[in-house]
């Protein structure tokens, strides 16, 4: 505060004493070190002066008009005071001790710097009361025109005044900062204020005229009130800023950390407020409600601000979840021990709907790139730790398990309830988003997982095929029942892969099998160097793994193997080849029946239930076998009876391996042709229309 030296040196005259004697006291109290630590005995003595005072008023009016009406202001502002106690009741005997204050004002009244060593001193009660007195007695000396000559003095003196009073305002905005910084703060400090408040909102009452003629320095209401809410906003701006606040570069969980110090240090100040600041100041002032206020401003300012920087999902989540659901818990405002004092209710949002949006946003566009690396995590596990190290699918309840659905869930399921524990909508977002990453990660699974099982030839391929197509099933399933969501765009891509699986199943089969295939009528075949159970053997390792697929998908497919192993039987056994004579046509003609046989008992033993399968190399052994002409015709129409779909291709080509010539053959064929039935499969059960017919060489 800059202060007009010259207010120390020329302060009025007293009228007990001459303005030289005057001068030097006032000289001899500023080096006195006695002026350090002035006490209320100054204003004892001085309320004897107040009575001598008024006993010489008369005699002394015309030598004071020029030189001091300090003495008149004192008393127009005891009278004031008194007529305020009057009206007005006050606290903790504050009132007795202004009127007090003010009666003990001396004649002479107090230097600018003595009063402002009682305001550093806090004894605002005093230096008020004086500066009061000054500003009276500079707007009586206005109104005398005693100024009139020097204009320059009574401008002097209306900017101490108002200096003086901005010091007040200062202690002010510092007591009200100490409050909770302050651990040692006594009440008694607080209520001097509160008194001060009361008692300059009396002085200057008329907050109309902001200024006496002359200046706009004085006789104006200083709104103390006003700057003592001010001063706790300030207060609770800088608390909030004081929480303690690492780096990001210091910890990952740097602004989990802030916001939980903000919350317990903020509620140790409310805790302090509720219990031991409110009492210091009158109900009117709604302690509580104004620093909760105060507070949830500073805090929304502060959460605003850290919005705006860069935030990471975890950051993004951490400061959503912190506001919907920490702020107005028990772990804050809505502790119970600060019931019932500290109401939420007509708070404003801690954040405008605009940026309480745009965190969503910027949360969801960070979720993105986290839900696609965590799928991603998903695919290289299971290439790390199951293909590469050729580790076998679990068994659950006879079905081949892989954990790829529960992670999959687990990842959405997790995502979608925090999110619903901020917001329905940012739940809905959420869910929409983890759908379509899932619908980008399923494709791009199943690129990597065929690319694999086509560079090598793995044993645990088709328990994993299995395992994969049992998963994505129960992944629909679980989807539709946890979330009621919409899966049919899903189910076309899981449609997809399960055929791109199956094919590819198909085709490690047809690699495994076509050698024995090919060997069948040879003649190291007929001449049982083969094992007859060889061509089961190497189906079976592939068609087992189904029984562990989910049905009806397992038996889908292992009929369809079923029926590939003895289309591709029928196909070898029709082409053209060596002329057989009797013997070694009986020969084969009772391996086709044994291998026949082993491999409809193993693939019915595993769940097929194609038995129709079963007559059509039967039949064929059966007219490559037989002696007679008429047994052959009548196996030829029981062939065609069984399969409707044979052409006539197929019989002459069968009936050419038998060894008949040309004619024989057409005449069978026309005395056998039955009238078209269905197949012994039912409908769409075919396997003749899909065999290929050779050509027939002349040999037969």
């Amino acid at each position: 505060m800059e202060l007009d030296t010259r207010s120390v040196t020329s302060e009025p005259a007293s009228p007990m004493n001459s303005p030289e004697k005057g001068k030097m006291e006032v000289s001899s109290e500023l080096s006195s070190p006695d002026s350090q630590s002035r006490d209320s005995g100054f204003f004892e003595r001085g309320i004897k002066t107040v009575f001598s005072i008024r006993k010489s008023i008369r005699s002394l009016k015309k030598e004071r008009e020029k030189e001091d009406t300090g003495t008149w202001n004192a008393k127009r502002l005891l009278r004031t005071l008194r007529s305020y106690e009057e009206n007005k009741p006050t606290i903790c005997n504050c009132v007795e001790k202004i009127v007090e204050i003010c009666e003990s004002i001396e004649a002479k009244p107090l230097s600018v710097m003595e009063i402002n060593e009682l305001i550093q001193k806090r004894q605002l009660l005093e230096a008020f009361a004086s500066i009061k007195l000054m500003e009276d007695e500079t707007i009586s000396g206005w109104d005398s025109e005693k100024y009139s000559d020097n204009p320059q003095e009574f401008v002097r003196k209306s900017k101490d005044v108002d200096l003086l009073y901005n010091s007040i305002t200062n202690a002010i905005q510092s007591i009200v900062e100490e409050t909770l910084e302050d651990p040692t703060l006594q009440p008694t400090m607080l209520t001097s204020m509160v008194t001060l408040i009361a008692r300059e909102e009396a002085a200057h009452p008329n907050t109309d005229n902001a200024a006496r003629p002359g200046s706009d320095l004085l006789g104006r209401p200083r709104k103390w009130r006003e700057k003592w809410r001010e001063a706790i906003n300030e207060s609770a701006r800088k608390r909030v800023l004081k929480a303690p606040m690492a780096s990001r570069q210091e910890g990952t969980s740097w602004l989990d950390l802030h916001l939980h110090f903000l919350q317990e240090h903020l509620k140790e100040d409310l805790l302090k407020i509720k219990s031991s600041v409110k009492k210091c100041y009158p109900e009117e002032y709604q302690v509580c409600d104004t620093y909760v206020e105060a507070f949830h401003n500073a805090i929304a300012s502060h959460l605003q601000e850290l919005s705006q920087g860069p935030l990471d999902f975890q950051e993004l989540y951490t400061l959503l979840d912190w506001v919907a659901n920490t702020y107005h818990s028990e772990l804050f405002l809505g502790h119970p021990e600060l019931k019932p004092e500290v109401k939420t209710e007509n708070l404003s949002l801690l954040l405008t709907p605009a940026d309480w949006d745009k965190l969503k946003n910027d949360y969801i566009a960070s979720a993105k790139g986290k839900i696609k690396s965590y799928f991603g995590n998903i695919l290289r596990l299971e290439v790390t730790e199951k293909w590469e190290k050729e580790v076998h699918s679990e068994e659950k309840e006879n079905l081949y398990h892989d954990s790829l659905s529960f992670d999959i869930q687990t990842i959405i399921g997790q995502h979608v309830k925090l999110s619903g524990a901020i917001s329905r909508s940012l739940e809905t977002k959420m869910l929409e988003l983890c759908m379509a990453e899932l619908l980008e990660f399923i494709p791009r699974f199943e690129q990597e997982f065929m690319a694999w099982s086509t560079a090598q030839d793995s044993p645990i391929f088709v328990p994993h095929l299995v395992a994969y197509i049992n998963s994505f099933h129960d992944l629909v399933s679980g989807l539709e029942t946890a979330f009621k969501v919409n899966t049919e765009e899903l189910q076309k891509i899981l449609a997809a892969l399960t055929r791109n699986f199956t094919n590819i199943f198909l085709t490690k089969l047809r690699t495994k099998a076509q050698p024995l295939l090919k060997k069948i009528l040879t003649k190291n075949w007929i001449l049982a160097t083969e094992r007859p159970d060889s061509l089961a053997l190497a189906v079976s390792q592939f068609s087992e793994h189904l029984q562990h697929m989910r049905e009806p998908l397992g038996q889908e497919l292992l009929h369809e193997v079923h029926k590939y192993v003895v289309k591709e039987y029928v196909a070898q056994v029709i082409k053209p080849r060596w002329k057989m004579n009797r013997e070694t046509r009986q020969q084969a003609s009772r391996k086709m029946s044994l291998e026949a046989a082993i491999i409809h008992n193993t693939l019915i033993d595993q769940g097929s239930d194609a038995d129709w399968l079963l007559p059509a190399i039967n039949h064929i052994a059966n007219i490559i076998g037989e002696k007679k002409k008429d047994k052959i015709k009548a196996y030829v129409k029981e062939l065609c009876q069984d399969y409707p779909d044979i052409r006539k291709e197929h019989v002459l080509a069968i009936l050419a391996l038998r060894g008949l010539g040309r004619a024989r053959r057409a005449a069978i064929f026309r005395q056998a042709r039955p009238a078209q039935g269905s197949p012994a499969g039912g409908e769409g059960s075919t396997l003749f229309a899909e065999i290929e017919v050779p050509v027939i060489v002349s040999c037969f």
